[in-house]
């Protein structure tokens, strides 16, 4: 006799499946309905092309409504909330960049902008590049301010949105939050055990007199009266003009002993007093110094001029320097972490004056350049030095510094190091001077001589004091025979 359980097993099971599909139905009616009147709820205005098109299609989308098409909608960011931003952040603009200053804005919220246009001028540790962009899009809104300093790198300064979206409904993603440091504990902890040593007869005595004078009454306690206002006044320096007092920063009023005023520090200046620091604190500092005879260029560049060709003596400099490291290699070197480097490149960095502080363009190449490249060269870059519009590239990569100051009236001085280079040459004034003319057949007749006196600062690991003063001869006969260094 068979068993007569299964065939009402079959029917619940049946059941239970077409309640499932029932409640399974439900919800996706109940899920459509949320969705439209969602999108009711929108405003037509702030609507795109594309959300338009959706409510106009939604009975069709309804007939034939799946569940892909439900996630579709959703995870679309331009319905479920604003348009989506393309993030522009404080990029690095310089091996040595911490942070930047914003400048200037050279475009506006809801410009059009084209990859490779130019989006504001950031100030660095080197000099004041421009920021291009990178997305075709509409900048949407700028978050950082011009004028604003010390931008860390990877800061949100601006937003973009893609062509076509509304730039004015832009997403601004929330602030990144701040971990606040941990305060420390205000309750006290549990109190040491203490411990008990055997006290000197003396500390003893000294002990119970102090307790006695604990156990007399306190005296009457007098009434209390509300005190009285107290006006502090900054003290008097004495007589010796000395100030008693720490410095403050009175800003807008008169000096007094012991004020100031701060100045804030540029990027560059602050990188500057950074580098300096670090060369006259980690690098053995060498000087040797030698006189050139400027006669013969002085000749050359009066010929010179007759072709109306212009050099200035500074050019003459660069070559011979240049010329000078070509034909010694060993003082062509800078110092790395592991030992001196021997470089296969002669660039010649010049230094520069300008109102944000000093900056050394580099001359490539300078030993097979000819006088008049040279002189072309150094005249366009000390020009974009001065503006703040020197490339990376265009101050990055100098092997050998050369200073001169002969045109401020400074006839001899001393530079520092610019590191990992290994020397500098200081370059000072011309001076007229009476001296004796070698190898004359008729005797020793008194001549004028222009005159002109470097200073070579060398990095003692590098370059000795010997190597120093041939680099210095080799130096000085290519400047007195101009000729002889192909110039």
């Amino acid at each position: 006799m068979r068993d007569p359980e299964p065939e009402p097993r079959a029917q619940k099971q049946q059941q239970l499946q077409r309640e499932k599909g029932t409640a399974m139905a439900a919800s996706i009616r109940l899920g459509r309905s949320a969705v439209f009147i969602a999108l009711r709820a929108i405003k037509p205005n702030q609507l795109t092309a594309q959300n338009r098109l959706i409510i106009q299609n939604k009975r069709q989308w309804t007939a034939g409504w799946t569940g892909s098409g439900f996630r579709h909608l959703f995870q679309s960011p331009s319905v479920c909330a604003g348009a989506a931003p393309l993030k522009v952040q404080m990029p690095a603009l310089s091996p040595t960049m911490e942070e930047g200053n914003i400048v200037k804005w050279l475009k506006k919220e809801g410009d059009e902008v084209a990859a490779g246009d130019t989006l504001c001028e950031i100030e660095t540790d080197k000099a004041v590049v421009v920021l291009e962009s990178s997305e075709d899009g509409i900048l949407a809104k700028i978050l950082v301010q011009e004028g604003s300093r010390g931008v860390r790198l990877g800061t949100l300064i601006a937003l973009m949105v893609s062509e076509g979206e509304d730039w004015k409904q832009v997403e601004i993603p929330a602030p990144e939050p701040i971990t606040p440091t941990a305060a420390p504990p205000t309750a006290a902890g549990p109190a040491p055990p203490l411990t008990t040593t055997p006290s000197a007869p003396k500390q003893d005595a000294l002990k119970l007199l102090n307790q006695r004078d604990e156990r007399r009454p306190a005296p009457p306690a007098a009434a209390v009266t509300s005190p009285a206002p107290v006006t502090v006044s900054a003290p008097i320096a004495p007589s010796t003009g000395r100030p008693t007092f720490p410095p403050l920063s009175v800003p807008g009023k008169p000096g007094m002993p012991g004020t100031f005023t701060e100045i804030p520090a540029s990027n560059v200046r602050r990188v500057i007093a950074q580098r300096l620091t670090q060369s006259k604190s980690t690098i053995p500092h060498a000087y040797a110094s030698v006189d050139c005879d400027l006669g013969p260029v002085m000749k050359l560049r009066k010929q010179l001029a007759t072709e109306d060709i212009k050099v200035s003596v500074n050019d003459f400099i660069i070559k011979a320097a240049a010329v000078s490291l070509r034909e010694m290699p060993e003082v062509n070197v800078m110092w790395s972490g592991d030992g001196p480097q021997a470089l296969d490149y002669i660039n010649i960095s010049i230094a520069v004056a300008t109102p944000r502080g000093l900056i050394t363009p580099i001359i490539k190449d300078a030993a097979s350049k000819g006088l008049q490249e040279i002189a072309a060269t150094a005249k366009a870059l000390a020009k974009k030095a001065r503006d703040g519009k020197l490339l990376p590239e265009e101050y990055q990569g100098g092997s050998f510094s050369i200073s001169n100051l002969g045109m401020f009236g400074i006839s001899e001085f001393s530079a520092v190091i610019n590191p990992p280079q290994a020397c500098i040459l200081a370059v000072g004034g011309t001076r007229a001077e009476l001296r004796m003319a070698p190898h004359n057949p008729d005797g020793p007749v008194l001549h004028t001589q222009q005159l002109m006196t470097v200073t070579l600062s060398s990095d003692g690991r590098l370059v000795d004091d010997e190597l120093a003063s041939r680099f210095l001869e080799k130096f000085r006969t290519n400047l007195e025979q101009p000729q002889r260094a192909s110039l």
